[in-house]
């Protein structure tokens, strides 16, 4: 992971973003040079779904209209961060029945969750490559990718109540090996298992996992993409769908396997480095999409920030754009997002994040800020100059740093 640049102030109850807050961040945005940023006034993302499956093309269902600048739940309730200290990172487990779940009672619009396959070909959800356990005091390893289903699942809490699961670890980015303790636990389970059981007007984002370092040949990731195929053509439904990965060539090829539902490229945007270069910008991104037909782009929100540009470039290439990234729990980040023409946000605290997208929205609406955002077709103009209280003009300058500096 990049070194965080950004400091991400806890939010203690719900976000409640002032009028006068609102407005400072708005005038900020036109103030930086940005009056090339659409206007809110973004084109509908369509989704499909369908309930045929074959292994080449499948048919178009029924049309479904994605929301307005939905809220996606990253791993269903928000990631677990074993070590911090805000009790919200180690409160659910994270890519879990009961965390999707939680994340359905509130106004969320899609979970997000991570899929890979098997050695026996059944898609499970888990996000690490790796899982880690511990016998006789040795901690051990295996590639989730290598397990059989019922190896995979005997790790961690069991449905059957009279079983012990063996021990679940993991590894901190910093390298540390944890107990995985959270104050609601879940069994591991598949993503058979989440369409059968989460609250089925809920949609899936679900992410293709692949790990990073390898390369991985055409026909195992045909193989694996199908397996996945295969479940979600048999369970979704009526269910939205999107499809994303940061794996360049599953990225192509789900597209290829499928026309069914959406499928987004994810991306650092150059924030970490990799030795695939297509990974490594938003303009190799946009690239990528438009090369292979792709709807759109899934990228750190640090990214977008140092180069706001990429908006313009984003949706002149008729491509939707989405964001993840610890930014993405502070409600005032989330809104000038919302400001700069970005599609959506995936986000860990779901219950805050919610409630301050659906009171800034309705606020926005209210105050008639998409109206004055659209003037001079797509473009903000300026002629007042912006006046900031101290602690405003703090925020700001330790929100966006990158993007002061342009």
């Amino acid at each position: 992971m990049a070194e965080t640049i950004f400091k991400i102030p806890a939010i203690s109850s719900p976000p409640s973003l002032p009028s006068s807050l609102r407005r400072s961040v708005r005038m900020a945005v036109k103030a930086i040079h940005v009056s090339d940023v659409p206007c809110l006034e973004n084109a509908p993302l369509t989704l499909y779904s369908t309930a045929c499956y074959s292994d080449g093309v499948v048919t178009t269902g029924t049309e479904y209209q994605m929301p307005k600048f939905p809220v996606i739940g990253h791993r269903g309730n928000g990631m677990n961060a074993l070590q911090s200290s805000d009790r919200r990172m180690r409160a659910i487990k994270e890519n879990s029945i009961v965390s999707f779940n939680a994340a359905a009672k509130f106004s969320v619009d899609f979970i997000e969750f991570d899929v890979q396959v098997t050695k026996d070909n059944c898609p499970v959800i888990f996000h690490d490559d790796f899982i880690l356990s511990q016998e006789n005091g040795t901690v051990f390893e295996k590639r989730v990718t290598d397990l059989c289903l019922s190896e995979f699942l005997c790790y961690g809490p069991q449905r059957d109540l009279e079983k012990e699961g063996k021990p679940l670890l993991r590894k901190t980015y910093d390298g540390k090996i944890v107990s995985w303790n959270v104050e609601q636990d879940d069994p591991l389970c598949t993503l058979q298992e989440a369409f059968q059981e989460v609250e089925p007007s809920l949609g899936f984002n679900i992410e293709l996992k692949f790990d990073d370092y390898l390369v991985y040949e055409q026909a195992h990731l045909v193989h694996n993409l199908q397996a996945i195929l295969k479940i979600v053509f048999e369970y979704a439904k009526d269910r939205p769908i999107i499809f994303s990965t940061f794996q360049p060539d599953a990225a192509q090829l789900v597209g290829k396997l499928q026309s069914t539902y959406p499928v987004y490229f994810l991306t650092e945007g150059g924030t970490e480095l990799y030795y695939d270069v297509r990974r490594n910008s938003l303009d190799e991104a946009i690239k990528l999409c438009l090369e292979n037909g792709l709807q759109g782009i899934v990228s750190d929100v640090e990214a977008i920030f140092r180069n706001p540009g990429a908006i313009t470039r984003i949706k002149d290439s008729k491509l939707t754009l989405l964001t993840y990234g610890k930014l993405n729990n502070v409600s005032e980040a989330v809104y000038m997002q919302y400001l700069m023409g970005i599609d959506g946000v995936i986000v860990d605290f779901v219950e805050e994040i919610t409630e301050a997208v659906s009171n800034t929205i309705k606020q926005s609406k209210d105050d008639g800020d998409e109206e004055g955002l659209a003037e001079g077709k797509g473009k903000t103009h300026v002629n007042l100059k912006p006046q900031f209280s101290r602690e405003e003009m703090s925020f700001l300058l330790n929100l966006i740093p990158k993007l002061m500096q342009r």
